[in-house]
């Protein structure tokens, strides 16, 4: 035999293939007994593409159909009627219903509880079989309802699995009928395949792997075809070696395996569906729980919690009382699987604090572990909030896919901007959706890269992304691999938790790792699906301000009724988009349809709570003719220029191209307001002369030249006698890249597109506004033959920011818009703004860790700066970025066609601005710039002056009170959360001061619990200190 290992590895692999040989090899003991004709079927289409609740599908007109009935279009439901009565023969058996619709489906008792979720199809992720009954009388009769979604787990993409999805997709019943499975023969099939796992993953030369390689043979030689009797004694050839083989003493290495089902909260299929996938994945594990005592399974995000118990209560009600039982493991701790890179702080703290509480709420426990999988790329703020929100540690995997670099720990402490450290772990399996495999297992051994640290590492199996779970083959191999000697690794079920409170009493001397965790691939998702991102930073701000405005109003009124359930429900919409694979851009066509219909609610809704406030506080009245003027952020606001209605156009210095008064705000304190005046003049004018093809804008600040397209080809800072842009090269151009990536179409925007670019079509620029409190040129750019953007370039004349407003129509295939800015800088690191900080990136190409970041993420600002003056870029819904030698540039539309074949095309608004500025980054205003860019001074008509005295104002600045809330305290409305975080980098003592009386307040967290009473000082001041980087988070109770 030994002679011939490869026939007979071979052959063994064979004997258990339902194909060639299935008639006389394991495959023909699997099944004792069928019955097609004991299942009567009945069928009901939904009409449309709607999806029906139980109680209204039992109402359906139910036709007969038969196998072999079809199911379209793509993503409609059909409901069935399943009449069962079980045959005398199958007396005395366990009875399974095998129900195959090559789709999804969902099964459901007589009396409309959820019990298990079908996959139909010969995927890998293939379960139609359903325990119907155990030791069945005969004659029994059973009727169940079986749910039907025409999609498959991973949608109905073509001609790959994220293509665009095929409209008109029909899917076939492909088998419906009962069987009696032969438990001995499973059970043997079951040993024979992890026998051939370990003959095919150890060693050829291990005296294990010889010994499985001689037991398997042996079992197939025992085997005959036909003859039940001899599967007996080959069982126990199979039970022998596994009994002898149990490791006792010392283990060298041990694997935790916890079943997951990650569920894409959308991806190629809409919300509404994942909301069924639910209830599938979740019914199924449920059963599997009831089945195998030592079997975990772990779930994330609270919106999917939320959505079963909306829609599925009794599912729900068998969860909770799961999750009591400490094997349904609600975890990570957030509102969904968010986006890492995007949202906002502000976006990342109401995650934790909305998911925590949830978890809290429903299950008497929050979550210890942050638990991510499939996100991409993770913020370097994330560990200080980790920890903020209650949670100890990290789970992730999704670096395992980077395509330059490999990332160098599995088990470290991943310590963040402000220095904070959480205990991360990285599963070396390299995925979420294991199998439990024999080669699962030896992989994760050999692959994880911290050994000498730790003996520990975590396993998660399941199918999933589509939903599913783990099926019982997983949980038969693990049972059998659990403690075989030999084998690199002990493997157990355990729960999560207990898995990293283990690793964190084990390890020893882990390394340390500082800073963002880069994710080098999917870098296109900065900028994939433009409308949604800028939705994301309208929404966030939008939410932002209507919460400091109903503070105003608690404040004046204590009595005023705060909209907290309406914030709570705009949150979780706007948290809901943020979902890992919505917010970066690459679900389908179909889901962003509800996307961008949340979008809408949450701006309608959002607006009238502030149009609300507003009208409370007196600063907006009907037929008001007072111009009162708020400010929204926490430093005084000098010298802006703001257009406003204007009825009469006397009373303006200027009035716009489009008929709007320009009124200049001298100043406006941190978080008041007061009236304006119409008639107030600019210290200084601006202006605008054309000398030939050039135009050339001059304000006391800057002189600012452009070419008759458009182009920056010279600016000058007056003041500081510098010149600041390219002294060779034009700024302000429009480039177009050939963005073809190497597979993953609406994810990637890959290296090698930096070398394939051309300018795109210029248009002519002319004179729109002259002055004197603003210049404003235009010009259309024919940027191709099927696109075209109107762009105004704005110069006021207070500030030496240059502003651009842009109206494009994109109708491209496969390219990606950039514009370049060439400056006179040179540096090493150019600055980015990210979550509550920023990140300093390389601006050359030294090594290969420099060369994946030749796209990255930034917020608001991107900086760049030298010794003495720096210059940076503002933009109010971009987030794609690069800094290159002595270039900025900023992505602006994609256009990939999956797996939406329309991504982008059509109308974008977008701003951004340039800002020179003397002294380097560390010496700027620009985090304060990057606000204001995105927060414009707050105006309307009233009928009075209202002059609001300050809410909060805090004298250093580098600190930004980012947030003002009522707390999540539902005690009095007077009790305030304020969140603060220090921006450049820098540690002191800070006094936050109010313009109304403090009554108390404490230190707090994320989730606004009281931590630490601070003392108050002349009822209007409280002191603290702060270091880099850090998130201070305030509960403060006033009194106007």
């Amino acid at each position: 035999m030994l002679k011939h290992r490869n026939i007979t590895v071979e052959r063994i692999q064979n004997y258990l293939k339902s194909d060639q040989f299935f008639d006389v090899n394991l495959q023909s003991f699997l099944i004792k007994q069928t019955s097609e004709v004991a299942v009567k079927l009945a069928k009901y289409s939904v009409p449309g593409l709607e999806r029906i609740p139980f109680n209204k599908a039992m109402l359906g007109n139910y036709e007969p159909v038969k196998v072999g009935v079809q199911m379209s279009p793509t993503w409609s439901t059909h409901w069935f009627k399943v009449e069962i009565v079980v045959p005398t023969s199958m007396k005395g058996e366990n009875v399974m219903l095998l129900f195959d619709p090559s789709c999804e489906a969902l099964i459901w008792s007589d009396h409309g509880e959820p019990l298990m979720g079908i996959t139909g199809g010969n995927g890998g992720d293939r379960h139609v079989d359903f325990d119907l009954i155990k030791n069945a009388i005969g004659g029994d009769k059973i009727n169940l309802w079986i749910e039907v979604a025409a999609n498959g787990m991973f949608g109905a993409g073509v001609p790959t699995m994220i293509g665009a999805p095929d409209p008109n997709r029909s899917f076939t019943l492909a088998k419906a009928e009962l069987v009696v499975a032969d438990e001995l023969a499973q059970a043997l099939y079951w040993d024979l395949e992890v026998l051939l796992g370990i003959i095919k993953e150890m060693p050829e030369e291990s005296q294990l792997g010889r010994d499985a390689l001689y037991t398997a043979n042996q079992v197939v030689n025992t085997v005959r075809a036909g003859d039940h009797s001899t599967l007996a004694a080959a069982k126990s050839i199979s039970t022998a070696f596994f009994a002898t083989r149990k490791k006792e003493g010392y283990e060298s290495h041990v694997i935790t395996a916890t079943g997951n089902c990650h569920i894409d909260t959308a991806w190629l299929w809409p919300y509404d569906e994942t909301k069924r996938k639910v209830a599938r994945s979740w019914a199924t594990q449920c059963r599997f729980i009831e089945s195998y005592p030592d079997y975990y399974f772990a779930a994330s995000q609270a919106q999917q919690f939320e959505w079963l118990e909306t829609l599925y209560p009794q599912l729900f009600a068998k969860v909770a009382k799961l999750t009591q039982e400490g094997r349904f493991i609600p975890i990570g701790g957030t509102w969904v699987e968010m986006d890492c890179n995007m949202p906002s702080g502000e976006g990342l703290c109401r995650q934790f604090l909305y998911g925590q509480n949830y978890f809290k709420k429903k299950f008497g426990k929050k979550s210890s572990v942050f638990w991510l999988p499939d996100t991409f790329g993770y913020a370097a703020q994330l560990p200080q909030i980790i920890k903020s929100a209650g949670l100890e540690y990290f789970f992730t995997q999704k670096l395992s896919w980077n395509n330059i670099n490999k990332f160098p720990h599995s088990t470290f402490y991943w310590k963040g901007l402000d220095g904070t450290q959480v205990l991360t772990h990285f599963s070396p399996a390299d995925t979420y959706t294991a199998q439990a495999t024999v080669k699962d297992v030896v992989f994760a051994v050999q692959n994880n890269k911290d050994k000498q640290y730790s003996n520990q590492s975590l396993l998660l199996y399941g199918n999933g992304d589509g939903g599913g779970g783990p099926l019982q083959p997983m949980m038969e191999r693990i049972r059998r691999v659990s403690g075989v000697e030999g084998l690199p690794a002990t493997v157990k079920f355990g729960n999560p938790e207990d898995f990293y409170r283990d690793l964190e009493k084990t390890s020893k001397d882990l390394n340390v790792w500082k800073g963002e965790l880069y994710f080098e691939l999917h870098r296109g998702t900065y900028t994939s699906q433009a409308l949604v991102k800028k939705y994301n930073r309208t929404s966030e701000l939008l939410l932002r301000e209507v919460e400091i405005l109903w503070s105003f109003c608690l404040v004046k009124d204590p009595s005023a009724r705060y909209p907290k359930e309406e914030l709570d429900r705009l949150w979780k919409l706007t948290l809901l988009n943020q979902f890992h694979d919505v917010l970066p851009g690459s679900s389908i066509e179909y889901a962003y349809e509800d996307v961008i219909k949340f979008y809408e609610d949450v701006s309608k809704t959002g607006n009238a709570l502030k149009l609300k406030a507003l009208e409370i506080l007196n600063i907006q009245g009907l037929n008001g003719k007072v111009l009162n003027c708020v400010n929204t952020l926490g430093w005084i606001r000098r010298n802006e220029i703001v257009a406003v209605p204007a009825e009469d156009p006397s009373q303006f210095a200027q009035i716009t191209a489009d008929n709007n008064g320009l009124v200049l705000i001298s100043e406006l304190g941190a978080y008041s307001s007061s009236k304006a005046s119409l008639t107030q003049k600019a210290v200084q004018s601006v202006t605008v002369q054309q000398n030939e093809d050039v135009f050339v804008v001059e304000n006391g600040f800057i002189k600012a030249s452009f070419d008759k397209h458009g182009h920056l080809v010279q600016l000058t800072d007056i003041i500081n006698n510098r010149l600041v842009s390219h002294p060779d090269r034009a700024a302000n151009v429009f480039k177009i890249h050939e963005d073809i990536p190497l597979f993953w179409d609406a994810w990637d925007v890959e290296i090698y597109h930096l070398e394939k670019k051309w300018d795109a079509g210029v248009g002519e620029i002319f004179i729109e506004e002259t002055g004197p409190l603003r210049v404003v040129l235009r010009v259309v750019h024919p940027i191709s033959e099927n696109s075209r953007l109107d762009q105004r370039i704005i110069i006021n004349a207070n500030s030496p920011q240059i502003n651009f407003e842009n109206d494009i129509w994109w109708n491209e295939s496969r390219k990606i818009l950039k514009v370049d800015f060439p400056v006179n800088i040179t540096n090493d690191f150019a600055t980015f703004e990210t979550q509550f900080g920023y990140i300093q990136r390389p601006t050359h190409y030294n090594n290969s860790w420099d060369m994946a970041k030749f796209e990255v993420c930034a917020h608001k600002f991107v900086d760049y700066s030298e010794y003495g003056y720096g210059i940076a870029l503002l933009n109010d819904c971009k987030y794609g970025f690069s800094v290159h030698n002595d270039t900025i540039s900023m992505s602006i539309l994609r256009s990939p066609k999956a797996p939406d074949a329309h991504c982008d095309k059509g109308r974008h608004t977008f701003k951004y601005a340039l800002l020179p500025h003397a002294g380097s980054f560390l010496e700027s205003r620009v985090v304060q710039a990057g606000y204001e860019f995105n927060v414009p001074i707050l105006n309307a008509y009233g009928n009075t002056m209202v002059d609001l005295k300050p809410l909060f104002q805090i004298d250093q600045d580098c600190l930004v009170i980012d947030t003002i809330k009522r707390s999540e305290e539902q005690l009095t409305s007077n009790y305030f959360l304020i969140r603060i975080y220090e921006a450049y980098g820098g540690r002191g003592q800070a006094t936050l001061s109010c313009g109304y009386k403090i009554l108390e307040a404490f230190e707090s967290n994320v989730l606004e619990d009281r931590v630490k009473p601070i003392e108050i000082k002349n009822s209007s001041f409280i002191s603290f200190g702060y270091t880099p980087f850090k998130l201070i988070s305030l509960l403060v109770k006033i009194s106007a």
